[in-house]
Formats: structure tokens, C-alpha cells, sequence
């Protein structure tokens, strides 16, 4: 058989595919798979593709050799190989010539670490290069397992609530927004299942549009967040307590009352379908928005430096945070913050008084960094983001940085 000699910078790399990934607010799986790829991620691994990672990027425990398991993220398979795991377009660019759709990689594979030549390679076959250069071609299989079974970067259920639950907005939003005024049957406390009445502020009445049944969202309070360092108010965040559907749109009836006509209004008809609280009358509607497919590519923020803390742990009268946890950060859209970007934890060091002299005087302790998190959902002054490792714990207050 006639060996084929590829120039060593033009060689497929052929390493695994952990760039970006895809978290859906709804839809499938498998048109998570087809999300396209940003012309920066493409360019980013044509560049890699050809260089490889340094192995100085590499944890000193990085397995030579890894098959991947049902249940694996492609965070946590990252953080196997880098110091870095939101690095992924790299390591994607090293896997650029066998795998065109970084969108996939499956339980089953098996991944090769590949350091010759001082640089980092994973690959999704042993190596076959010869001692001279030259690169052995053998026929092979190509297949695809079914796109159901591709790793999400990290468990979807701890973000896809949050891009439709919780929610930031002005002082005024739930002010003007339709409240319920009553429940079926004179029901006060309303759970899934239940019926209730609903009627819009004066001059915005609660209708039926055509096209699909309209959904609402239900809320209740708006509590401001503010900004640890300066003090203002960020924004409200509307407590979320479950979701309906609209039967009937508000009308008005007119009736005969002791020999004259009068007219009453007949409030919206609406079913709970979900509820995570009870709710009650008062409570304010919001109508569901279009839940667009989110893409998130893990990466450290363009911003040179990013001064930030965190605003508040989510969850009713949580103070910490865990891993896995949602938490308010002080910057958003206005801020240059976008969805994917990684930002540091640093525990904000104490100022104590040194009592171990007679002059008392005051101390400042370093800043520790304690663990990431990632940014998945920005609104203007504020965003939301997931705590993806921690050596402490978090508290609102904390310091963001640059990774």
C-alpha cells in the first residue's frame, strides 16, 4: 500500500468536539445539535487546528485516555483536560478536521490525548503518525448516534427554568399588568388545575387575540435589587408563582337593575396549568414570551477587566449560594455582559483590627478566589448566572472578575 505524505501543518487534528454548546428555553434536542457556528468559533479552530493547545494549558491530571459516559457534561469533560474549561473553541479546533458540527459528541467515544511536539491534541482515534512524518490512511466507518443521546455542556434543568421563571423589570411592569380578582368557586389559595378571573387595568382589558390560546405568567411581588458597591436599584425581581392559560377575554354585560340599565364588566376566564406557589387574588400577569434557542459559548469576557459583585442568591430568603445555583449579578446588557460569559468569584476579604499589637490598626484581608460562574441570561443593569464550581461559598457581595 503507497504511503501518503501530508505536510505536519496541514494534517487533520481530529480533536473532540467541546466548544459550544445549546440550552433550549424549548424545543428538541436534536435542533440543538443543528445550531450553527459563529464565523469567531470557526475561526478560532482553523487557527487551533493548526497549532494545537499548549500543554501548559493542561491540568497535570489530564487522562491520556477518556471514554465518555451517559450522564457526562462537556463542562465536566473540560475540566478534565484544561485549566481553563471555557477555552472550548480551542479544543474544539484541535477536532476541526474530522468533526465539521461542534454541537455533538456522544457516550461511547473515546478521547486520545495526543502531547507530541509540545502541544496539546485530543483526539477520537489513536494516532497513527509514523516516525518519519508520514500518516497511514485506513478505511473507516463513519456514523452518527441518535441526536438525543449528545451531551449538553451542563444539565439543562438548572438553567431552563430561569429563562422563562424569574424575571427583571422596572417598578412599574407589574403595576399596570392584569391581576386575578377572584378564584372559582370562591376559592382563595389557586393550585394547577384550578380556575380563576383575571380583568387588566382601566384601559387595557384582558382579550382574546387570534392564533394560538395566549399564555400568561403569574407573579407576585417585585423586590428591588441593588447594587452592593453603589447603591442603586438595578431593577425589580418579580417572585414567578406559576403559569396560565386564557379561556375568555374580558367583556361587559349590561342587566336591568330596579328599572335601569347597567353595565358590568365580565373579568377574563383563565386556568392555572403550572404553579410552583399557591397564588391569589392580586397576583399580576405577564404574558409569556417566545422562548428563542439560546446558544452559549463558555469564554472570559472581552472586557479587559470586569469589576462586579453579586447582588443576591435566587430563592426565597437564601443568603448563600451553592454549586448549581442561580445568583444576580450587578452587570448587564449596558455593561457589555453577554450570554456564555465566565467571570470569577472572589470572596471579599474581611477588615479586621490587629489586636496583636498596641496599635490597633486596621486590616483589610486579601481577596480569595473561590469558584466561576456563568452569565445565561442578561437584562439591562442586571444578569443572571450559574454557579459552575466553588471552592467556598458564595454570598451576595462577592467580587467578579476576569477569569
Amino acid at each position: 500500500m503507497k504511503k501518503l505524505r501530508i505536510p505536519a501543518r496541514s494534517r487533520p487534528t481530529l480533536l473532540a468536539t467541546l466548544a459550544a454548546f445549546t440550552v433550549l428555553g424549548i424545543g428538541t434536542t436534536a435542533s440543538a445539535q443543528n445550531f450553527p457556528i459563529t464565523p469567531q468559533q470557526r475561526a478560532i479552530a482553523q487557527q487551533t487546528a493548526q497549532n494545537g493547545i499548549p500543554l501548559s494549558e493542561l491540568v497535570a491530571t489530564a487522562p491520556d485516555e477518556y471514554t465518555v459516559k451517559p450522564g457526562d457534561t462537556l463542562w465536566a469533560i473540560s475540566r478534565l483536560y484544561l485549566k481553563s474549561p471555557w477555552r472550548w473553541p480551542e479544543l474544539w479546533g484541535m477536532n476541526l478536521g474530522e468533526i465539521a458540527n461542534p454541537h455533538r459528541i456522544y457516550p461511547g467515544q473515546v478521547l486520545y490525548l495526543d502531547k507530541t511536539g509540545g502541544r496539546a491534541r485530543l483526539t477520537t482515534r489513536r494516532g497513527t503518525g509514523m516516525p518519519d512524518g508520514t500518516i497511514k490512511l485506513s478505511p473507516r466507518t463513519r456514523y452518527e448516534s441518535l441526536s438525543g443521546m449528545a451531551l449538553p455542556t451542563l444539565n439543562p434543568s438548572l438553567i431552563e427554568p430561569f429563562l422563562a421563571e424569574p424575571i427583571v423589570v422596572d417598578e412599574d411592569t407589574l403595576k399596570v399588568a392584569p391581576r386575578i380578582v377572584a378564584g372559582n368557586d370562591d376559592r382563595v389559595l389557586l393550585a394547577r388545575g384550578d380556575r380563576a378571573y383575571a380583568r387588566g387595568e382601566t384601559g387595557s382589558p384582558v382579550v382574546e387575540v387570534p392564533g394560538p390560546i395566549k399564555q400568561f405568567r403569574i407573579f407576585r411581588n417585585a423586590t428591588p435589587l441593588k447594587d452592593p458597591a453603589t447603591g442603586e436599584i438595578l431593577g425589580y425581581e418579580a417572585q414567578y408563582l406559576g403559569r396560565a392559560t386564557l379561556q375568555r377575554g374580558e367583556s361587559t354585560v349590561t342587566q336591568l337593575t330596579d328599572g335601569k340599565e347597567v353595565t358590568n364588566v365580565v373579568p377574563a376566564t383563565i386556568d392555572i396549568v403550572a404553579a410552583r406557589e399557591e397564588m391569589r387574588a392580586g397576583d399580576r400577569l405577564l404574558s409569556e414570551p417566545p422562548r428563542p434557542m439560546q446558544s452559549y459559548v463558555p469564554r472570559a469576557p472581552t472586557q479587559q477587566v470586569v469589576d462586579g459583585r453579586i447582588v443576591s442568591v435566587y430563592g426565597n430568603a437564601v443568603q448563600f449560594a451553592a454549586q448549581n445555583q442561580v445568583v444576580a449579578i450587578n452587570k448587564g446588557l449596558r455593561d457589555g455582559i453577554e450570554s456564555g460569559q465566565v467571570l470569577a468569584i472572589l470572596k471579599n476579604g474581611a477588615v479586621i483590627v490587629d489586636k496583636t499589637n498596641d496599635a490597633k490598626e486596621t486590616l483589610k484581608l486579601p481577596n480569595e478566589r473561590i469558584g466561576l460562574l456563568m452569565v445565561f441570561r442578561p437584562f439591562d443593569k442586571v444578569s443572571y448566572a450559574l454557579v459552575l464550581e466553588i471552592s467556598d461559598t458564595p454570598k451576595a457581595g462577592d467580587l467578579l472578575v476576569n477569569p
